[in-house]
């Protein structure tokens, strides 16, 4: 499970970071985004420590709590472009908080791998 779970968000990371080249702030987003893409090879290849997968969580947390914006307006996915800066806001912590949630996973499975 561990294998499947890190090679498809790895890949999708690679593409999430893909997907911003043409975005205002792409020096910002590409390497949030590929740093979460190698902890996932990582953790297919059986490499790293779960303490380390745990820092890399709590550091996209943090980036995502201070990217939320002052007023909640959804993500609205109907549209591709930027409707209002809370809008793009949301959508990038969103993105950060995915990449949070896929850290923790692989640090519990780091974990039982360790323990092995």
């Amino acid at each position: 499970m561990r294998k499947v779970i890190s090679l498809v968000f790895g890949l999708l990371f690679v593409l999430f970071a893909a997907f911003q080249y043409n975005d205002p702030d792409p020096q910002v987003w590409i390497p949030i985004y590929l740093v979460a893409a190698i902890a996932c090879f990582m953790a297919f290849a059986g490499l790293g420590q779960p303490a380390v997968y745990a820092v890399i969580a709590a550091g996209y947390v943090i980036a995502a709590i201070y990217q939320w914006p002052p007023r909640f307006e959804g993500f609205l996915f109907s549209e591709v472009g930027m409707r209002s800066m809370n809008i793009e806001m949301a959508r990038e912590a969103g993105g950060l908080a995915i990449c949070a949630a896929v850290m923790v996973i692989l640090s519990l499975f780091m974990r039982q791998l360790v323990r092995r």
